[in-house]
């Protein structure tokens, strides 16, 4: 995950915690109003503190010589996580990389159908 004042921040994600069912919907406009109704309550037993967890490993390689076991990435596209450049480095060490045009972070919420992308996989 990139660092700076536009890369990951534990501070920034903890905010998501206060989310109202409102703003959710609105940074989420593709998600059936079950789901909007159900992540507040999700995140009400959500530890925050496990957003700093992540800081640590912020900017790092941690990216494996190679897949030691069949191995499958689901992206969103376009991914604020994984860019086109990480997606062919996760390709050339051996990972399959499939794609979801125009599904977020939580694919089955945005586009159920997308998963198929796990066809062959599951």
């Amino acid at each position: 995950m990139p660092g700076g004042g536009d890369g990951y921040r534990g501070a920034l994600l903890t905010q998501s915690k206060a989310a109202t069912r409102e703003r959710i919907a609105a940074m989420n406009p593709r998600w059936d109003g079950v789901d909007v109704g159900i992540e507040p309550e999700t995140l009400t037993v959500w530890d925050e503190a496990t957003a700093y967890g992540l800081e640590a490993v912020v900017g790092a390689d941690l990216l494996p010589a190679g897949a030691v076991v069949p191995s499958l990435v689901t992206l969103a596209d376009p991914s604020r996580l994984v860019s086109p450049e990480h997606a062919a480095l996760l390709t050339e060490h051996g990972f399959e990389v499939r794609t979801v045009p125009g599904a977020g972070h939580i694919i089955h919420r945005d586009d159920f159908a997308g998963l198929a992308a796990l066809d062959g996989w599951v």
